[in-house]
């Protein structure tokens, strides 16, 4: 599955994917969900409220995100890394000092546009950008970085709560994320990645690929029938993960369990990463549409039945696997319909339809929990989406050649 000679040639790179991957932890939902309770405790936020406060900051980060990724296609990749790494320190000390919803609002948006926005975009474009035949090898080992920050991240909350406040632990992220600026760059220095991925563009041309630019993919009826199937596992995800306190208090799991689950969670995602990858070698990640919600759909199944304690890690291990498969297919996705010459604006774009979906769904499923809705009812909801959205993917074909 993976060779020896292509971890031993690259592992510099993958283990740049890697790092991004992992430190856009600190704008994940999985991370700052984790001090839902404190913060809606100290600003008298409703469950709803606070999906919204959450929501505004997402969607502002999404709709910033859609002209601040094409920078990736014309910056050098360490300027871009050592820009979005100082901002996502800043961000998280400032996240310390909120004193209101506005400042809250602010907080998330900046660490949603620079950790999950920015940080993953970095990461994940790079491996789809310098990599071709093996393309699904790298975004698998990247993407890792991403499975092992949601493992530990509850852990690592948990025990900074025990030996400080919620402010406190903010200021330690930000630091440990400073540290970590000057060591990004070091894993790409002596990477001549401009001229390799040239090189790649130049043998995509030769071999008849066109290369699309926005406007081109903007254009393409296959990208938005294929939209609602990449979208819904980023909605359906950080909608429960968000509200995972009021899901464990609604099915009798206990806190101790919610935490340990994530362990399932970076496991079995761990596995579909594994799995994934080779597969989208093989295969292509075109290829795979039709199975790509499947582990979503089951993880929102089990959601709505399971009643008994051991049902949560098969539900996080249900949504670990679904996180796994669509990193991968995701990432390589765009590359192998579009080409990689304009690859991170397309994923920026991309990108920041998917954080506008996770952004709404705290606030959806916030206010559909203060109306009195049943986690069990909106769970059934999203698996039905999940078959909806895989019969309209079905119908997408590839681009049609460029006239131009």
């Amino acid at each position: 599955m993976f060779s020896l000679a292509f971890l031993q040639s690259n592992a510099k790179l993958v283990g740049f994917g890697f790092a991004l991957c992992f430190l856009a932890s600190a704008g994940q939902t999985y991370f700052i969900s984790t001090f839902g309770g404190e913060i809606r405790a100290e600003f008298a936020l409703s469950h709803g409220d606070f999906g919204t406060v959450y929501a505004i900051g997402t969607l502002g980060s999404a709709a910033t995100l859609m002209w601040l990724g094409r920078i990736v296609d014309t910056m050098s990749v360490a300027k871009t890394v050592i820009l979005t790494l100082l901002v996502l320190a800043v961000v998280s000390a400032f996240m310390g000092f909120t004193w209101g919803a506005a400042s809250l609002a602010f907080s998330v948006y900046g660490l949603r546009l620079m950790g999950q926005g920015m940080a993953m975009h970095i990461g994940v474009t790079a491996m789809a950008r310098f990599f071709v035949a093996e393309r699904g090898r790298a975004l698998s080992i990247a993407s890792l970085g991403g499975a092992v920050g949601a493992a530990v991240s509850p852990v690592y909350i948990v025990a900074l709560l025990t030996m400080v406040n919620w402010r406190e632990a903010w200021w330690i992220t930000a630091l440990l994320v400073a540290i970590s600026l000057p060591l990004c760059p070091l894993l790409i220095r002596g990477e001549n990645l401009g001229a390799r991925a040239e090189k790649i563009a130049s043998n995509q041309k030769a071999e008849g690929g066109d290369q699309f630019r926005v406007s081109d993919v903007l254009r393409d009826p296959g990208m938005w029938l294929r939209m609602p199937v990449l979208l819904a596992p980023s909605f359906v995800s950080t909608g429960f993960i968000f509200h995972q306190v009021h899901v464990a208090q609604a099915k009798g799991w206990s806190i101790d369990l919610m935490a340990g689950s994530f362990t399932s969670y970076a496991i079995v995602s761990v596995i579909s990463l594994m799995i994934s990858g080779p597969l989208v070698d093989r295969f292509s990640a075109r290829q795979l549409m039709p199975i790509y919600l499947v582990p979503l759909a089951l993880c929102c199944l089990a959601l709505s039945y399971g009643e008994a304690s051991w049902w949560m890690p098969v539900y996080m291990g249900l949504m670990g696997a679904g996180t796994g498969l669509s990193a991968v297919v995701r990432g390589a996705l765009w590359a192998e319909l579009y080409g990689i010459a304009h690859v991170g604006a397309i994923r920026s774009f991309s990108t920041a339809l998917m954080v506008f979906s996770s952004g709404m769904a705290p606030a959806v499923m916030g206010i559909a929990l203060d109306a009195g809705f049943l986690i069990e009812g909106i769970a059934m909801t999203c698996a039905i989406f999940c078959v909806f959205a895989t019969m309209i993917g079905r119908l997408a074909k590839p681009p049609r050649p460029l006239t131009r």
